[in-house]
């Protein structure tokens, strides 16, 4: 895999994480949120949050990714250029 390649995996990924955070924001506002769910309209606040969670930890990891994939393409352009 390139790197161009590797940025647009994580550009995925991030965009992804996105639209999870919107679901998720979704359910808490429009659900009836309580700590544990009783019934199939309730929005189980604790799996809620717990997502959050995972949904910055995963968006943080493929911004990590996109960043040292621009970095390197910054270094290899620097190489071409010398």
């Amino acid at each position: 895999m390139n790197i161009s390649g590797i940025t647009h995996t994580a550009l995925s990924g991030m965009s992804k994480q996105t639209n999870r955070l919107s679901e998720i924001a979704g359910n808490i506002a429009n659900g009836n949120a309580s700590i544990v769910a009783t019934a199939s309209t309730d929005v189980d606040l604790g799996t809620q949050l717990t997502d959050l969670v995972e949904v910055a930890q995963i968006y943080k990891a493929n911004a990590t990714v996109f960043e040292t994939g621009a970095d390197l393409w910054e270094i290899l352009g620097s190489i071409k250029r010398d």
